[in-house]
């Protein structure tokens, strides 16, 4: 009974072992039949653009170590189950173990080489992905900034129309394309604007009003404004020669010489320069401001000189606004410049005859209290007179090149504006010969030079 009961157990365990193993070895041809056509097909992954050569270096040394280990698994695995085909129910116990054993590594080779595949295959995909992106993104701009500096760097300035400077660019840098957009709008000049292309740019109403001339005349009334508007506004303690207490002499005769020269211009304005002819009505304005500006410039109250003064200040400027809208005439002929200028030319000379003089009219000699009074007057007399003819150049222009007068206007000007800058710290009267300075000789010589000039532009205006 024993003997055959084993007997039946053996043939039980043959008749059912046998299958099992036939499957098992099958399965594993099957599995290392697939495992070898997965890793035979991505045994060398195609490189990406854009990814960097030590992922791909990575990335095939990674792989052929993983196969290694599979195939490693499946040898274990054949040598396992080749055991029990020898032995009895030693056999039949190792086969089970390594039917259990071989499932265990297939299935683990199998996840750890599908889930090494896929990691594999996602950090490829991503790091080409990253790649190119970031080439698309770093390089393209790098390009442009690249042609952006060297169009910077071959631009020249270019003068336009109205002394507005541009700046000329090449077109190849400033052609906008892809990733060079901002190419275009880089290259823009500071005064008109152009485009990359050395095209201006169309002009906007602003710009048009901006740069548009102004009328003729409103530089010279501006000018005209200008001095007397400093005196009374911006000079600290405002108009002086009619304070109670006087503690400023110098300033306050420097203001006498600048009400001087802007009286005389604004009857010039008001008379001839603004009137077609003696048939002409009188300007409303310019009529109110001559009358304001006579004024005595010591009068305190009733009326007050610097209210008055600034309500003709007000005057010219309401002038001004007339002559841009066009409601007011101004004439730049010659026999409307030649009375100002006439009227300067008297002013210096009286001014020159102060500064050289040795006796008064009576015949007493100038104190020296009074050398003061005369070099700050003709001061005053010269930094405002060379405001005005400087206006008198730009708005009378056509006329002094017609007349081949405007080096002489300059020689006029530039006399004045030496006699404005002398800044002594004392005023002196010594001898001519002496070592110590002669302060109105010096003031003088240019004031005489000045009224020359003018003289001479008088008689060429005349001819």
């Amino acid at each position: 009974m024993g003997t055959n009961g084993n007997a039946t157990k053996g043939f039980e365990f043959n008749k059912f072992a046998t299958p099992r193993i036939i499957g098992g070895i099958a399965i594993a041809v099957i599995v290392l039949w697939a495992l070898s056509v997965i890793f035979g097909g991505s045994h060398g992954p195609t490189p990406t653009r854009g990814a960097g050569k030590g992922q791909h270096a990575s990335t095939q040394t990674e792989q052929p170590s993983r196969p290694a280990s599979t195939a490693k698994a499946a040898t274990d695995s054949q040598v396992s189950t080749a055991k029990p085909a020898a032995h009895g129910k030693d056999h039949a116990a190792a086969t089970k173990t390594a039917e259990h054993t071989t499932a265990a590594k297939h299935t683990t080779a199998a996840k750890n080489t599908t889930a090494a595949k896929n990691t594999t295959t996602a950090k490829n995909t991503t790091t080409a992905e990253h790649g190119t992106a970031a080439g698309h993104a770093t390089q393209k701009p790098r390009t442009g900034d690249k042609a952006h500096q060297a169009a910077a760097r071959d631009a020249k300035p270019t003068v336009a129309s109205g002394g507005h400077a541009t700046q000329a660019t090449d077109a190849g840098h400033g052609t906008p394309g892809p990733g060079n957009n901002h190419a275009a709008d880089s290259h823009v000049a500071a005064g008109h604007g152009a485009a990359a292309t050395g095209h201006p740019l169309p002009q906007s109403t602003m710009d048009a009003a901006a740069h548009k001339p102004r009328p003729k005349g409103v530089a010279f009334v501006e000018a005209a404004i200008q001095p007397m508007h400093f005196e009374l506004e911006e000079r600290w303690w405002g108009w002086r020669p009619n304070d109670i207490i006087n503690i400023t002499d110098n300033v306050n005769h420097f203001q006498l010489g600048v009400l001087e020269v802007t009286r005389r211009t604004t009857i010039a304005l008001g008379e001839r320069i603004s009137r077609h002819g003696t048939t002409d009505a009188f300007d409303e304005n310019l009529e109110q401001a001559m009358n304001w500006f006579m004024v005595k410039a010591s009068s305190y109250w009733f009326p007050s000189a610097e209210s008055k003064y600034g309500d003709g200040i007000e005057d010219l400027q309401a002038y001004v606004e007339k002559l841009k809208e066009g409601k007011a005439t101004f004439y730049t002929r010659t026999d409307n410049l030649i009375p100002l200028l006439a009227s300067f030319e008297d002013l210096l000379g009286s001014c020159d005859e102060n500064l050289v003089k040795d006796t008064n009219e009576d015949g007493t000699p100038v104190s020296f209290f009074s050398v003061d009074n005369y070099f700050f007057y003709t001061q005053g007399v010269a930094s405002s007179m060379a405001t005005i003819l400087e206006a008198v150049h730009h708005d009378f222009l056509l006329t002094l090149e017609s007349r081949n007068a405007t080096e002489l206007l300059h020689h006029a000007i530039v006399s004045c504006q030496r006699a404005a800058e002398l800044e002594p710290w004392i005023i002196l009267d010594r001898d001519l010969s002496s070592i110590l300075a002669n302060h109105r000789a010096n003031m003088a010589a240019p004031i005489s030079h000045a009224r020359f000039y003018i003289g001479q532009l008088i008689k060429t205006l005349s001819t």
